[in-house]
């Protein structure tokens, strides 16, 4: 991409480290119309996301499920529809008090996915849906989820990914680019925040690329699965 203006407070750019605080400040910015947002720009996909991670995590009755990067808890009130005991984690004050609002039946805590507040093997379950981005160290932040993960317990990364076919990549890339910004412009609070947004999904791994970290993390059995064309892709592993 081209030159673009300077972030507004609260956000920063793809290119720059990950940093904790500057995640946290980025995602506290956006808090109050994040969930809107992403359902507007995703054209409403993002429901679609949400239930097949669920259904691909498999959670049982009863079973502890962990929520890394839950934001407002969206995504933590689908896990908890399977039935199973669902905590959501977020490094952003701002979106954890959002969601507690909206949704005070959830259990919802603050931490970095680094440095996770929670005992070894502590869950059935885990997930982290479009929040692995934002670690600065991904293959860490994975290895930090198997810690927390029970032996033959579960591992879903819900992330955006590469479209697989040549015209939907293309139209894809053009609509980041170009679309995203206008659209966010319209409906977000920070609309800066989302060309970092565009900008972290350009430089992100393919498929085969994160399968690769899952492994180096020491997960087993990873595979993977495209949603909408690979524009998203449920990555799967095994602790």
């Amino acid at each position: 991409m081209g030159a673009q203006p300077e972030p507004e407070p609260g956000s920063r750019r793809a290119g720059l480290d990950r940093r904790p605080d500057q995640v946290a400040a980025m995602f506290d910015h956006v808090a109050a119309k994040y969930d809107r947002t992403n359902t507007v720009l995703s054209l409403r996909r993002d429901r679609l996301w949400r239930r097949a991670t669920r259904h691909a995590l498999a959670v049982q009755p009863g079973e502890r499920v962990l929520d890394v990067g839950a934001g407002t808890g969206v995504s933590t009130v689908e896990l908890a529809a399977g039935g199973g005991y669902a905590v959501g984690v977020d490094i952003s004050l701002g979106m954890l008090a959002a969601g507690r609002l909206a949704r005070p039946e959830l259990p919802l805590l603050a931490g970095d996915a680094l440095a996770l507040p929670f005992a070894d093997a502590a869950f059935d379950a885990v997930t982290i849906s479009f929040a692995l981005r934002n670690t600065a160290d991904p293959v860490a932040a994975l290895r930090e989820l198997r810690r927390v993960t029970r032996p033959g317990g579960r591992l879903v990364v819900c992330e955006f990914s590469h479209p697989t076919h040549p015209v939907l990549r293309t139209v894809y890339l053009s609509y980041l680019v170009r679309a995203l910004p206008v659209v966010a412009r319209v409906v977000s609070s920070n609309p800066a925040a989302y060309v970092y947004l565009a900008e972290s999904i350009q430089d992100w791994p393919d498929q085969a690329g994160l399968a690769g970290w899952l492994s180096e993390a020491g997960w087993q059995r990873v595979g993977w699965r495209n949603l909408t064309g690979g524009i998203v892709a449920l990555h799967r592993a095994t602790r």
